[in-house]
């Protein structure tokens, strides 16, 4: 999706712009496996007892793949999401999600308030009718296929239909696709909006939902609030 959008302009979408983004894409990708294999985790293997450095290393290789991936003709998200995959197949990736949580915090903090501040208010009552029906949709459909998919491949009915509770909501992915589309023209104001605003409600019902039922550390009750 990414991909696609970053080969469209205005709207269209230009054989030549797509032909050339689907051959830096394995280039990229090819880059980032060589460099995560012969450079990185040597690096990582050899200094893994130092803890800022192992730090400072995720922080530089992410913000290294992305600059590359943009000198390559692709969008700096793509760049993020190969250079994260990459780091993902290594066994110390726990150790770095865990020391980078704070600053990734921080910067979805950024992420949403930006999407906020750029909001037009004045949107709300051409969208906000198609916003509840859409959300209404997600948050009864999703954990009902959830629950049916999850029941199909032997889970129990319990942990099935908790799954599907807590995957309910619009994924906050859609707000970057949403964002990405109409600054590329791909989609008009009210359609951007209608998918921000659906899913801004769906965050709102789906996490009342789950920390008043479910094991969370932000429960409303002491006997579900657990990490």
């Amino acid at each position: 999706m990414l991909l696609l959008l970053q080969a469209t302009d205005s709207g269209d979408l230009p054989v030549g712009n797509l032909l050339l983004l689907a051959a830096s894409l394995p280039t990229i990708f090819g880059l980032s496996y060589a460099l995560a294999r012969f450079v990185l985790m040597p690096l990582i293997a050899r200094f893994d007892q130092i803890q800022e450095y192992i730090f400072l290393m995720a922080i530089g290789w992410c913000l290294g793949i992305s600059e590359l991936a943009a000198g390559l003709g692709l969008s700096h998200e793509i760049g993020a999401f190969i250079a994260g995959v990459a780091l993902a197949t290594h066994p110390i990736s726990l150790f770095i999600s865990e020391r980078l949580k704070p600053l990734r915090d921080f910067f979805l903090i950024l992420f949403f308030f930006s999407i906020g501040a750029g909001f037009d208010i004045r949107m709300l009552g051409e969208i906000v009718v198609p916003a509840l029906l859409l959300s209404a949709l997600i948050l009864l459909g999703k954990p009902l296929l959830f629950r049916f998919l999850l029941r199909r491949s032997g889970e129990s009915s319990g942990r099935a239909s908790e799954v599907g509770v807590r995957l309910g909501q619009i994924s906050e992915f859609s707000l970057l696709i949403a964002v990405l589309a109409l600054q590329q023209a791909v989609i008009g104001e009210q359609a951007s909006y209608l998918i921000q605003l659906s899913t801004l409600i769906t965050f709102m019902v789906s996490s009342y939902v789950i920390v008043r039922r479910y094991p969370t550390p932000i429960a409303v009750s002491d006997r579900l609030r657990r990490n």
